[in-house]
Order: C-alpha cells, then sequence, then structure tokens
C-alpha cells in the first residue's frame, strides 16, 4: 500500500550484482501470470458457489483470506518469490468467494467493479505515465499516512465485530458513508503510483531478476484493495436503491 509492501530499503542497492537485471517487462509478464493465476482460483471457488456448494465454497473463501493474509506478511519480510503464486491462488479464492456473495445480492455487481478497477489501473498508469502525478517522497509520506490509517480503521472495526461494535462510516450505506468509501477508492487507487513508481526505479537501478516478482506482488496487492473496495462502494449504492 503506500506502499508498506513495497518498502524503499532496496534504494540501498545500487546496481545488480550478477546476473539479469529487473526490467519493466518482466514484471508485467509476472504481474499476469499472477493475474491468471488469481483468476483460475477465483473462477472454481466461484463456480462452487453457484453450483449449491455454498459451505465449501466458504470454507475455501476463509482459507484464501486468512492463508493470503499471513502469505502477504511472509513475503513482505522475506520477499520470497516461491510463495508469491500460492499467495495469488489464495487471493483468488477469496475474491471467488466475495465476489460471489456479492453478486447473489446484487446481480452484475461484480462486472462494474471489475471494470471500474482496471479503469483505475489504467487512468492511474497513464496520470503516472505523463508526469500528471509525481511520486515524490511527500506524496509517498502522505499516501503512507493516509493508507496506514485506513488500515488502522479497519482493525478496529474488525476486534469491535466481535463485541458487536463497528465503524459506522466504514459500514454505513448513508450519504456520508458512500462518500468515505470514494475517498478510499481514491487512496487505493492512488497506491498505485508508488507501485509503478518502485517498478521503474528497480529497473534503473539495475535491481536483481527476482525483484520482478517482488514489485508484481506489491502490484497485486494494491490491485485486490481497489478492487474490493470498488466492490464495497458500489454495494453500498445498490442498497439505496
Amino acid at each position: 500500500m503506500a506502499n508498506p509492501i513495497l518498502n524503499e530499503n532496496f534504494t540501498e542497492q545500487e546496481v545488480v550484482l550478477e546476473g539479469q537485471p529487473m526490467t519493466v517487462n518482466g514484471t508485467i509478464q509476472i504481474t499476469a501470470f499472477l493475474g491468471l493465476i488469481l483468476v483460475a482460483a477465483a473462477a472454481f471457488v466461484w463456480s462452487r458457489f453457484t453450483s449449491g456448494y455454498t459451505d465449501f465454497a466458504f470454507m475455501l473463501t476463509g482459507a484464501g483470506v486468512i492463508v493470503g493474509f499471513i502469505l502477504a506478511l511472509i513475503v513482505s519480510f522475506t520477499r520470497n518469490k516461491y510463495l508469491v503464486p500460492i499467495y495469488a491462488a489464495c487471493e483468488g479464492m477469496a475474491l471467488g468467494g466475495i465476489s460471489a456473495s456479492f453478486e447473489d445480492s446484487y446481480p452484475g455487481i461484480v462486472t462494474q467493479a471489475v471494470a471500474g478497477t482496471f479503469a483505475a489501473l489504467f487512468s492511474m498508469l497513464i496520470l503516472y505515465k505523463y508526469g500528471i502525478i509525481k511520486c515524490t517522497d511527500k506524496f509517498r509520506s502522505v499516501i503512507f499516512i493516509t493508507t496506514a490509517s485506513i488500515v488502522v480503521v479497519y482493525i478496529v472495526n474488525f476486534i469491535g465485530s466481535f463485541f458487536g461494535l463497528h465503524v459506522p462510516l466504514i459500514n454505513s450505506s448513508s450519504g456520508l458513508g458512500i462518500a468515505v468509501s470514494v475517498i478510499i477508492c481514491a487512496i487505493a487507487a492512488l497506491n498505485l503510483i508508488i507501485d509503478f513508481d518502485f517498478i521503474e526505479r528497480g529497473a534503473n537501478m539495475m535491481l536483481p531478476k527476482d525483484m520482478e516478482w517482488y514489485g508484481a506482488f506489491g502490484l497485486m496487492v494494491t490491485i485486490v484493495w481497489l478492487y474490493l473496495e470498488i466492490l464495497r462502494l458500489l454495494a453500498k449504492v445498490n442498497s439505496r436503491r
């Protein structure tokens, strides 16, 4: 996220020591590969849900959420590239069940969320490529603090849910609740600028080839978060109809 996943420790390395260097194209290819794994896993869980095996689907969804979260922490600290495809599969399992559940309540919402996610992705890419939004140190700091604040609120909301307590604006479908969701979606989208900058600078600094996996991993984390936030936003809007 701004991006805690993609921290700045890599700037201590100036050039690749041996082997091939990290490239932007290589990172894109790995990201596409991870995307295929995610979609395949999501489609499988979705099919179980729509076929009536809801208990099995929810079990896979829960496993995907828990294992995916654990793997995300491990990869963030160890940069183990072999765990990244497994993480993608777990995220796919989680998204498959979550998406199917939302689709069951609001038909057509998943297509809208996917379209919104890609629209935000390409919009941020254009804004970054043409320098309309520059990834300065101040920009990183602001996005990091804002993202961290959102994470803290979500953690408080999660813990509070065990005691029947919730953060009102996070779950509310009121006008103010929708406005908060729009802001969170915007922050999630701006995190993509951090990801693009990490990948481009890593390639320019000729970091080790394995860093392509780390860059793709960070980008996927942000895209998944953005998709979920757009899904929540659309659900709030649809619930008011």
